[in-house]
C-alpha cells in the first residue's frame, strides 16, 4: 500500500487526502453524537456540510448551531483548520510534532502541493506556518471574546471566539450564532467587523507573502509576487467597497467588510437575499476572482486577475508582459489564461446543472450559488438550505473543484506524454 501510494503523482495524493478528510468528517457529522437533542442529521446535510468546511467555504444546507451540538461543531471547526492549512501541511505537524524526520519524498510532496521552487527549508517553512495560523487565530480570539462576552456567558463566548477566529483566518463563513443570522445582529460593532476583516485579509495574502513583509518590510525589497498579490489585493478591496456602497443601501463599514467577505471569506452582516441584481453581480465578480496563492482562500486568485489584465494591456500596446519592472514568463500568462478558461468552463457547466435541478429558483440566484461554491466562499442568496439532493451535490462537487483548483484536478488524469511529431506552424486569424 506505501509503495503505491508513493507512486501516486502530488496532485493524485493532495486529491485523495482532501476526499478522505471529507468522507470521514461527513459520517463524524452524520453520527447521533454530533446532533443536538431531537436532530436528525440527513446525510447529504452532513456530507456538504463536511465539504463545505473542508473545502473552506461557509455554505451551509442545515445551520451549524441550530444542529450540532458542541462535539458536532468542535468537528467542524477542525475540518476548516484541516482544510485551510491543507491535508499535506497539517500532516507534516503531526509528524513534526511527535518527534519524527521528514523524509525526501514528503519534503518533495510539500515542494509540488505548496508549489515551492525547491525542497531546501520546506520542514523550517511548515513550521513558521503553523505558528503564523496560531498567532493570528489566537490574535482573533482574544478581540473577538471581548465582542461576544457581552451578549454570552463566558464559556460560551470563549467557543464561539475560537470558532469564529478558526473559520474567518481560514476564509470560511461558518457561524455558531444560530437562526441562520451569520454576522447580521453585529453589522454595526467595529471592533468584531473589523477583526474579521484583518482575519480574512491575512488569512487570503499567503504564508509566504506574510513571511516576506515580515521579514523584507520594504516595498523594493519585495518580490514580484509579493508586489502582485498586495497590489491587487488592495484595487480590488478598495473597488468592491465603493461599488457595494454604490449598488446597496449600506453603511461604509458594511461595504468595506463585504468587499473584503466577498473574497473567498462568505461572512455576511446584511442579508445577501435583499441585496439588487447590481449588488449581486459585484459580488460574483469579486467570489470568482478569490484570495491570493498558498492562501486559505479560493477563486482564480489575485496573481491570476493580475497576470490576466497586464497581458491583455501588453498585447493592446504591443510589448512584452511585464510589471514592476520585471517581464512576467510566457509560462505563466498561459497558466493564467488555462486557469481562467477552466474555471470559467466549470462555473458554466455547473449552473447549467443547477438549472435544470432547481428550475424554480432564478438564474442570478443559481449563478451566485455557483461561483461561491466554486470561489470557495459561502455567500448565499438564501437557497441552500432548500435545494434538493442533485443540486447539493452538485454543488458539494463544485466545491471540491475549487478548493482543489481546476488546474490541479485536470493534472490528476494526465499521463506521461508520448513523444510526437513537432508540425509545420500556420496562423489563425483572431478577434
Amino acid at each position: 500500500m506505501t509503495k503505491y501510494i508513493k507512486k501516486l503523482s502530488p496532485g493524485r495524493l493532495v486529491v485523495l487526502g482532501f476526499a478522505f478528510v471529507i468522507l470521514l468528517g461527513s459520517l463524524l457529522l452524520w453520527l447521533p453524537i454530533s446532533a443536538n437533542e431531537g436532530v436528525d442529521v440527513a446525510y447529504i446535510d452532513a456530507l456538504f456540510t463536511s465539504t463545505s468546511a473542508v473545502c473552506v467555504t461557509g455554505l451551509i444546507a442545515v445551520d451549524t448551531a441550530d444542529t450540532f451540538n458542541v462535539f458536532g461543531r468542535t468537528v467542524v471547526a477542525l475540518l476548516i483548520q484541516v482544510g485551510g492549512l491543507g491535508v499535506t501541511c497539517v500532516g507534516v505537524g503531526f509528524i513534526l510534532l511527535v518527534g519524527k524526520k521528514i523524509g525526501i519524498h514528503g519534503r518533495v510532496l510539500i515542494r509540488d502541493t505548496m508549489n515551492l521552487g525547491t525542497v531546501k527549508g520546506v520542514v523550517k517553512l511548515i513550521r513558521s506556518i503553523l505558528f503564523m495560523t496560531l498567532l493570528f487565530e489566537g490574535i482573533g480570539v482574544i478581540l473577538s471574546f471581548l465582542v461576544f462576552s457581552r451578549d454570552y456567558p463566558a464559556l460560551d463566548a470563549l467557543g464561539i471566539s475560537v470558532f469564529h477566529s478558526v473559520a474567518a483566518f481560514n476564509n470560511s463563513g461558518f457561524d455558531i450564532l444560530g437562526g441562520l443570522r451569520n454576522l447580521i445582529p453585529y453589522q454595526s460593532n467595529v471592533l468584531l467587523n473589523l477583526t474579521t476583516c484583518g482575519l480574512i485579509i491575512f488569512g487570503g495574502l499567503g504564508f509566504l507573502v506574510i513571511k516576506e513583509v515580515w521579514r523584507k518590510r520594504s516595498w523594493k525589497k519585495f518580490s514580484l509576487h509579493t508586489k502582485v498579490v498586495l497590489s491587487t489585493t488592495i484595487v480590488l478591496l478598495t473597488a468592491g467597497t465603493l461599488l457595494l456602497k454604490m449598488t446597496e443601501e449600506i453603511t461604509w463599514l458594511g461595504a468595506f467588510f463585504q468587499s473584503t467577505s466577498a473574497r473567498t471569506a462568505g461572512f455576511s452582516s446584511y442579508p445577501i437575499g435583499d441585496f439588487t441584481n447590481a449588488g449581486l453581480f459585484v459580488l460574483t465578480i469579486l467570489m470568482f476572482l478569490g484570495a491570493s496563492p498558498g492562501s486559505t482562500g479560493g477563486g482564480i486568485k489575485t496573481t491570476t486577475t493580475f497576470v490576466l489584465y497586464r497581458s491583455m494591456l501588453s498585447s493592446a500596446t504591443n510589448q512584452r508582459c511585464s510589471a514592476f519592472k520585471r517581464r512576467i514568463p510566457d509560462d505563466v500568462v498561459r497558466q493564467a489564461f488555462t486557469i481562467a478558461m477552466l474555471s470559467g468552463v466549470v462555473v458554466c457547466v455547473q449552473t447549467f446543472f443547477m438549472c435544470l435541478a432547481e428550475p424554480g429558483c432564478s438564474f442570478v440566484q443559481l449563478l451566485f450559488e455557483v461561483v461561491s461554491a466554486f470561489g470557495t466562499v459561502g455567500l448565499s442568496t438564501g437557497i441552500t438550505s432548500k435545494l434538493g439532493v442533485i443540486a447539493k451535490l452538485i454543488l458539494v462537487f463544485t466545491m471540491f473543484i475549487g478548493r482543489l483548483g481546476p488546474l490541479t484536478m485536470a493534472t490528476i488524469w494526465s499521463f506521461r506524454p508520448k513523444a510526437g511529431a513537432w508540425y509545420s506552424e500556420e496562423s489563425v486569424m483572431i478577434g
